[in-house]
């Protein structure tokens, strides 16, 4: 998966749908003209937004810097955390768009990220009366059942995050039939687990899980089939898109193993049998189609 460990906020496809009471944002450039304060680069001069999987993230924007066209946001169940904006960010109060001049302090806020680089760029910003809500991907690091937390691995911050897990929680499987087929449950939180985690704050800052689906656990196997996007030999890992559900997946496979893989080039369709062990997918066959 893209940025499997990465989701990874977590651990999930496509544009992520935010919730009706401050709207969806549109992952495209900005073309106001509306220019933040030390900044006189217009949207038409920037280049295109950062893409590829989008996280959101609910917290308090604590601080605006429009010198350094960045913003701290305290995320729920994690640290400070630093965010680059510019005029391509879109910016919304309470489902409204407002000038990027307007981008202030809120107690509420819901932030759409990508990666940019090493970097952390928010493609919208929606500063809310109410509590947010949000969606993060990840790896299960920990869940303690007395207490009911659940700690994911983060991929845009070095600071895992923790969300709280009502008893009455949904936990659900999503993916592929072999994997649906199985009975979900809180067992299927186990260390290494990919999960995304709907969630909204509690009335303490705390994440409130709403549901949980659990994208694939250790041990489970799966079948991809797509074109090879991305190829390295020498690690032993291929980035797969496949057409059935339009996401990309990395593999990892022992070139010695298979030494048809010698043969393997970019835009191949092939066809992998893999084992999910807790970080990575890792290849027991290989077919090219």
């Amino acid at each position: 998966m893209s940025n499997i460990v990465a989701f990874v906020m977590v651990c999930v496809a496509g544009i992520l749908q935010m919730p009706a009471a401050f709207a969806q944002a549109e992952l495209v450039t900005s073309r106001s003209s509306t220019e933040s304060a030390g900044t006189t680069a217009t949207v038409s001069s920037l280049p295109p937004a950062p893409r590829g999987k989008s996280t959101i993230l609910g917290g308090e924007i604590r601080n605006v810097d429009p010198v350094r066209d960045q913003l701290t946001l305290r995320v729920f169940g994690q640290r400070q955390l630093k965010i680059l904006f510019d005029e391509r960010t879109q910016v919304y109060l309470d489902g409204n768009r407002i000038p990027l001049g307007n981008l202030s302090p809120a107690n509420h806020a819901s932030v759409q990220t990508v990666l940019d680089g090493t970097d952390v760029y928010a493609l919208s910003i929606h500063m809310l009366s109410r509590l947010p809500e949000g969606e993060y991907q990840g790896h299960v690091l920990s869940f303690d059942p007395g207490t009911r937390e659940l700690t994911l691995s983060a991929t845009i911050s070095r600071e895992p995050i923790k969300l709280l897990v009502p008893a009455n929680t949904p936990v659900v499987r999503e993916g592929q039939k072999q994997f649906t087929d199985q009975q979900a449950g809180e067992s299927d939180l186990a260390k290494g687990a990919l999960v995304s985690v709907d969630f909204a704050s509690g009335k303490q800052g705390q994440g409130v899980a709403s549901q949980i689906s659990v994208l694939a656990t250790p041990g489970s196997a799966f079948v991809f089939g797509g074109d090879i996007a991305s190829l390295d030999m020498h690690s032993g890992s291929l980035v797969l898109i496949d057409p059935r559900d339009d996401q990309s997946y990395q593999v990892s496979f022992d070139p010695a193993r298979f030494p048809e893989s010698q043969k393997l080039r970019e835009g191949d369709h092939l066809r992998v049998t893999a084992t999910f062990d807790g970080s990575r997918y890792i290849a027991s066959a290989l077919a090219v189609n």
